[in-house]
Parts: C-alpha cells; sequence; structure tokens
C-alpha cells in the first residue's frame, strides 16, 4: 500500500474513532435525560410527596443544600476505595506471577481465593469488625471484593501466552525473568487492564457494603452511612443525594480505568483498535 493509501486509512481510522466516541458520550446523555424528565414529570404529575419519591430538582437541590456533609463523607468512602483497589491491584497482579511461576502454589491456595470471592461480603463484614478496627475492617471488605477479578484475570493471561513465542524465548536462552518481563506481561496486559476497570466499581461496593455493616456515625462517616442515615429518618431526598453521588463516583472510576486501558492498548491490541470500515 502506498504511503498516500496509508494515510488516507489512518484519518477514516480516526474519523470513525472520533464519532464512536461522540456517540459514546452523546446518546448515554440523551437516555438521562430523557429518564430525568419523565421522573419530574411522574412526580409534578401524580403529586407526590417527597418521602415517598422526591423529583431530581429536589434532590439536586438537597445536593446542593447538604454539599458540606455529602462531600467529607464521599472523600471518606473514596479513600477506602482508592486504597483497597491499590491492595487489590498489587496483591492480585503479585500473587498471580507467582501462581504462573509454580503450579505448586497455584493449585495449593486458587481454590481459597474462589472461596473466598463466593462468599457474600455482606456475612463477611460483621465477622471482621469484631476482630478488626473499624476502618480497617472496611478496608478489609474492598479488597475483598476487589482481589479475585485481578487475580483471575492475571493469571488467565499470564496462562494463555502463545506457547511458540514462549518456546521461541526458551530457544534464544531467555531467562525466566526475561520471559515474565518481556513476553508473559506484554501478552497479559489486556486481561489485566480488564481486571482493574472491574475491581475498580467493585472495591466502591465492597467499602459501601462494609460502610453500612458499620453503621458508626461520626466525622469518619463514609457515604454509606449517610444513606442509611437518611433512611431511617425519611429524609429521601438526602438519600436519594447521597445515591447519586456513588452512582458518579462509581462511574467515573470505571471511566478514568478505561480510559488508561484504551491509552495502552489503542495502538497494538485489536480491543482499543478501531476498525476502518
Amino acid at each position: 500500500m502506498s504511503a498516500t493509501g496509508i494515510d488516507l486509512t489512518d484519518r477514516r481510522r480516526n474519523r470513525r474513532g472520533w464519532r464512536v466516541h461522540a456517540q459514546r458520550i452523546i446518546l448515554p446523555l440523551v437516555v438521562f435525560a430523557i429518564v430525568i424528565g419523565a421522573w419530574e414529570l411522574l412526580v409534578r404529575a401524580l403529586n407526590l410527596p417527597p418521602y415517598q419519591l422526591p423529583s431530581p430538582s429536589l434532590v439536586f437541590d438537597t445536593l446542593i443544600a447538604d454539599w458540606g456533609v455529602l462531600s467529607a463523607s464521599l472523600i471518606v468512602t473514596l479513600i477506602t476505595t482508592l486504597e483497597g483497589f491499590v491492595l487489590a491491584a498489587v496483591g492480585g497482579i503479585g500473587l498471580a506471577i507467582v501462581f504462573n511461576r509454580s503450579r505448586l502454589v497455584e493449585y495449593s491456595f486458587y481454590p481459597y481465593a474462589v472461596i473466598l470471592q463466593v462468599t457474600p461480603v455482606i456475612a463477611i463484614a460483621p465477622l471482621l469488625l469484631i476482630y478488626l478496627p473499624q476502618q480497617l475492617a472496611v478496608l478489609a471488605c474492598a479488597w475483598i471484593v476487589a482481589f479475585f477479578p485481578v487475580l483471575a484475570n492475571t493469571t488467565f493471561g499470564l496462562n494463555s501466552v502463545d506457547h511458540n513465542l514462549a518456546a521461541l524465548f526458551q530457544l534464544y536462552g531467555a531467562r525466566r525473568g526475561e520471559v515474565l518481563w518481556n513476553l508473559k506481561l506484554p501478552s497479559a496486559l489486556p486481561h489485566i487492564l480488564a481486571g482493574l476497570r472491574i475491581a475498580g466499581g467493585l472495591a466502591l461496593v465492597g467499602a459501601v457494603v462494609a460502610e453500612i455493616a458499620a453503621g458508626a456515625a461520626g466525622a469518619g462517616s463514609g457515604l454509606a452511612y449517610r444513606i442509611a442515615e437518611s433512611a431511617y429518618r425519611l429524609n429521601i431526598p438526602r438519600m436519594f443525594a447521597a445515591l447519586a453521588l456513588l452512582s458518579l463516583s462509581g462511574v467515573i472510576i470505571y471511566a478514568i480505568l478505561a480510559a488508561i486501558s484504551t491509552f495502552l492498548l489503542r495502538r497494538w491490541h485489536d480491543s482499543a483498535v478501531q476498525p476502518v470500515g
């Protein structure tokens, strides 16, 4: 293909990429606007009281009025989420590398990671609160929920390396560390990033569940406690406002991790390269 043809192909791919990105942003916003508008009209048409179903405008007003309390609680929850996510990422990737280097270790410990994943965190949280300080127990719940997706995806990615390429590395006398760094980790990167995208949202879920189980008031209370507190007091507009903040936080976390994944994979992996057609 000539240089002119390659340039044309690149331009077409870039145009298509921008069009796809615009659609991914605009279409969800249109659907969101329709849902919010229908919600507002329904509340006004049926004249529903705020304790039954607050209107979006009332939820927004409550969010502005209670921003000081809600934002402070949100920061507490996000800090716990970030800490749990980092621990899950480091621990999951590190343990997956150990599993890949020793099948004996993998066969011995991987089933326990599965057991940890399938046990509901809502059942684990009260037990952790007995033996651990409150904040540490909340952090442990966030880590437990986020840990397994990273471990499972990284393990799968490291075990899915092309055996022909691995044999080629061995033929040239590459050491195990060189094979891991130059072949296995780059090949497993899409799987690792997929696990991290899942873990980001799950860390937030784990933190919220643990905060509700803890149920402790005070300056260190997370946003989940504010939701439970609002429900007890029938302050439904504040509950919706806190829930909206949690949902928005989850979307932002996922968007950041997805953007990082696209940036790292866009030039070479099929999952991030836009087709030409």
